[in-house]
């Protein structure tokens, strides 16, 4: 672990690698950035070595089901390094990707296999991946299973492992659908909660600038050639939107690319490997393409436009500020906005300063301590009726979903200014157009509004209004 750059457990870790070595089923709260992957890892890796047993052909000992490439990929890699010289067999399945290398690995036997719900359950249907030898499960961000519908999968995966088995269950958000589907799988589980999820972290300075929609661009292009931004990753509600803003940003000279279910999955294992290295110094992103990305560096986030989901404003900032350095998450906010900004502030419990030194606003009601009992009982019943939206959903749009396969190979990252990253191959992610605010009004100039007080406007019950996610998984893919 010296070797990986580990010299101290993380709390999560300290807290759950021994019950793993015990053998007990697990319930951890945590988000990615916390040490999660190691802290299973490294104890199914012991568990699956001891005795000197392998796999038999046409087996799997063990299996990790993850939401997305990027993360079943970074955990596949993460086996590999933590298992070098164990001589145990790894095999990462996802879609987007040609299959006959995955059959081959299948048949030959793995130790551990990390895979996505879709393409793993495709191979299922083909009677190529047999699961009924499976020893330890593991359910990786099972929250954002469910916001990208994949949980009928993982039901259909459940129904064909072994009863007899250890199950770890992973989730940044526990609502009611998540926690009753780890009601159903976990036997008296150790319960491990790790940075509770809805706070956010001291080592993150916020701030917003209220800015009208047309201005937002040029505002970014200033934000982000300040000296001090070394690495930032922007966030776009749409696709569409993150291949507009990367464009913006390149012909104003700044490194740039998007990311998100229309590239390829090539492109998107560039473009990554660019970011790491430092040569490219922006992404966008879309928050489901960007869920599984975990890059150390990140001195900026920026909210491109604010998260129609409060909670994932909390994911989004958490990815800078880490290992103790300090990070810097920004949000730009229009008028169509200032709802949202106000569901945030009520979740995190603080105003978010506002930028520039402008006039502060009147304290977001309901943003103080206690406030959140009658939003905490309408997420409940959104995240309820939710999944009764996912279960219901045909098949095709869950094919179509489905490991956000692009086709088509895009340009890679570029660092000089004339490069382009724009594109977007076929869609598998529901087709359609990507959305903006549903409607859409007349601005007022910046200068009339920059540093306006959040007015709250009249609408309709939270009952009677679309839950948020809706709006951006129309199709599961318009938001992706």
């Amino acid at each position: 672990m010296r070797d990986s750059g580990y010299t101290t457990p993380t709390p999560i870790q300290t807290q759950a690698i021994p019950h793993l070595l015990d053998g007990r089923d697990l319930l951890g709260c945590a988000k990615t950035g916390t040490g999660k992957t190691a802290a299973f890892a490294l104890p199914m890796l012991q568990l699956l070595s001891a005795g000197g047993r392998r796999a038999a052909p046409n087996t799997v000992r063990s299996l990790i089901l993850a939401p997305t490439r990027e993360l079943a990929a970074q955990v596949g890699a993460s086996f590999e390094t933590y298992g070098r010289g164990l001589k145990l067999s790894v095999a990462v399945i996802f879609g987007g990707v040609s299959q006959s290398r995955q059959v081959a690995a299948l048949h030959r036997g793995l130790d551990v296999l990390v895979a996505t719900p879709g393409r793993l359950v495709d191979l299922m249907g083909q009677r190529h991946a047999r699961l009924g030898a499976v020893e330890i499960l593991v359910l990786d961000e099972a929250d954002h299973m469910l916001d990208l519908g994949f949980i009928p999968d993982v039901k259909r995966i459940l129904a064909t492992l072994p009863k007899k088995r250890q199950t770890l269950f992973f989730s940044a958000t526990m609502p009611p659908p998540i926690q009753k589907l780890a009601d159903g799988m976990l036997h008296n589980p150790v319960k491990v909660f790790v940075t509770p999820p809805a706070s956010t972290l001291e080592a993150i300075e916020e701030r917003v600038h209220f800015v009208d929609r047309a201005s937002k661009p040029t505002l970014l292009a200033e934000l982000l050639s300040g000296p001090d931004v070394e690495r930032a990753l922007v966030f776009t509600r749409t696709k569409h939107g993150a291949d507009k803003v990367a464009r913006r940003l390149v012909q104003g000279g700044i490194t740039a690319a998007a990311i998100h279910g229309n590239k390829a999955q090539n492109n998107r294992e560039r473009t990554l490997e660019s970011f790491r290295a430092g040569r490219l110094h922006v992404l966008v992103a879309t928050d489901i393409a960007a869920r599984g990305i975990d890059v150390d560096g990140i001195t900026h986030v920026v909210n491109f436009e604010l998260p129609n989901v409060p909670e994932t404003y909390v994911h989004r900032i958490g990815r800078t500020g880490r290992a103790g350095a300090r990070g810097i998450a920004i949000s730009l906010c229009d008028r169509e906005e200032r709802e949202f900004l106000r569901d945030i502030e009520r979740l995190i419990k603080h105003s978010v300063p506002v930028a520039g030194g402008g006039r502060e606003r009147a304290p977001t009601p309901g943003a103080g301590p206690g406030a959140h009992a009658a939003r905490e009982a309408r997420l409940a019943g959104a995240a309820t009726s939710e999944q009764g939206v996912v279960d219901r959903a045909p098949r095709q749009h869950e094919r179509a979903s489905r490991d956000f396969g692009g086709r088509k190979p895009q340009h890679g990252g570029a660092r000089h200014a004339g490069a382009r990253h724009g594109g977007g191959g076929r869609s598998h992610s529901g087709g359609g157009r990507s959305h903006g605010p549903a409607h859409a009004r007349p601005h007022a100039p910046a200068h009339a509004r920059s540093h306006a007080p959040a007015h709250p406007r009249p609408h309709a019950p939270a009952h009677a209004r679309p839950h948020p996610k809706h709006r951006e998984q129309r199709g599961f893919g318009t938001g992706v």
